[in-house]
């Protein structure tokens, strides 16, 4: 090995060595099991998933698990190929118009992640001659994919109207203009105010685009989505979102939109060209969550009706959260160690958590995120709140 091939491994052993010595190294915790309400650890401990993005509680059902299998047996394990060649299937244009009518949109392309839907939809789209504008706390999906375009950036602060207005009027002199957000923020739970900034859009002239992973299947009166829950629908023009949230819990992300949008995207957008075709297993899985999800919002209300209980007594018990109504329950420690502390604590009384931690979140802003879950039994719940009192209690954060 050259001194500079060895330099460049010992850098990254005294980089990774610094993160263990802050409290900011991120280790994985390995289930065995399907994902659940409840899950098994590999050595064999049975813990209460309070960290999935199973908000429907899908993920680990068998009935889904049997569309995937059903999918797989008709159309195969995979395609070895891009959708423009010889990688598009029935199932596949079947799940772009089910999205489409689930969302009230013309047009839907597929993605094999939602990173990619985000990564590829403004290069096509904008150019120099063009501004995004865009929340400062977006997720770093909705970032990069800014990065990859050349239109003109605007940043404004995290859902404050009257600074969206500012970098609107600064943007003035620009061809085409789209706000982009996420429709809610998934480290705080915070809900885009969709009405003010489609409200703002108008009067300027903009286009506006929303990412619904953290939200489709379960926010507004049937689960449609963050603009159902402002009673904006029909008036976003441009929507990402993933399959491997609430909708089942796999991968695969969507745009979804106007149908010039998505032919245009479907001939350049770089992530859908060069990506291997989303595989038909979840693909046909998808088809049957969205046509159960479209039948009965049974699973919504009790998703919600979790959140609400569980946000009353974890404030009861005496914790700090961040408001709100989304089942993203911000659970504030500030301090990283801490955060890491506290997660480990929780994991031996039974309760699977993670710490998040400077970079995912501001500095001095580390928590817990405690995720709701339709699945979650109300036992389940009070069986989580004692485990957070005793742990709270033995690391000082509450009082006895």
């Amino acid at each position: 090995m050259s001194q500079a091939t060895n330099a460049f491994y010992t850098g990254l052993q005294q980089n990774l060595e610094k993160l263990r010595n802050d409290g900011l190294y991120k280790p994985e915790r390995v289930i065995a099991s399907r994902q659940g309400s409840e899950v098994q650890s590999e050595d064999g401990r049975t813990l209460i998933n309070m960290c999935a993005n199973n908000y429907l509680g899908l993920s680990g059902q068998e009935w889904v698990a049997q569309a995937s299998i059903e999918a797989t047996e008709k159309y195969g394990y995979g395609l070895s190929s891009v959708r423009f060649i010889c990688g598009t299937q029935t199932v596949h244009k079947q799940l772009e118009k089910a999205i489409s009518e689930f969302l009230g949109t013309e047009d839907t392309i597929l993605y094999a992640a939602a990173f990619d839907a985000n990564g590829g939809v403004f290069e096509p789209l904008f150019d120099e001659n063009d501004a995004i504008i865009s929340d400062a706390l977006n997720h770093a999906s909705i970032i990069d994919g800014i990065r990859l375009c050349k239109a003109a950036r605007f940043r404004y602060a995290h859902n404050d109207m009257a600074d969206l207005e500012k970098q609107l009027q600064a943007a003035a002199d620009k061809r085409h203009k789209v706000v982009v957000t996420d429709g809610v923020f998934s480290m705080d739970g915070t809900i885009a105010q969709l009405d003010k900034i489609v409200e703002l859009a108008e009067k300027y002239g903009a286009l506006v685009m929303i990412d619904e992973c953290h939200a489709s299947g379960f926010m507004g009166k049937t689960g449609r989505g963050t603009h159902e829950h402002h009673n904006v629908l029909g008036k976003i023009d441009i929507i990402t979102g993933t399959l491997g949230k609430a909708l089942g819990g796999a991968m695969g992300g969507f745009t979804s939109g106007r149908k010039e949008v998505i032919d245009t995207l479907r001939q350049k957008s770089r992530p859908y060209l060069f990506s291997n075709t989303l595989a038909p297993a979840i693909a046909g899985a998808s088809l049957e969550v969205l046509r159960r999800l479209s039948a009965s919002t049974e699973l919504r209300d009790r998703l919600h009706e979790n959140t609400a209980y569980f946000r009353k007594e974890i404030e009861r018990i005496g914790f700090t959260i961040k408001p709100g109504t989304h089942p993203v329950v911000p659970v504030m420690l500030f301090e990283a160690p801490v955060a890491q502390k506290f997660a480990a604590r929780m994991y031996e009384l039974g309760v699977l958590l993670s710490g998040f931690f400077y970079p995912v979140v501001p500095m001095g802003q580390a928590r817990v995120r405690v995720q709701l879950s339709a699945a979650h039994t109300r036992e389940q719940l009070e069986k989580v709140l004692a485990a957070f009192e005793q742990a709270g209690k033995e690391l000082g954060i509450i009082k006895n």
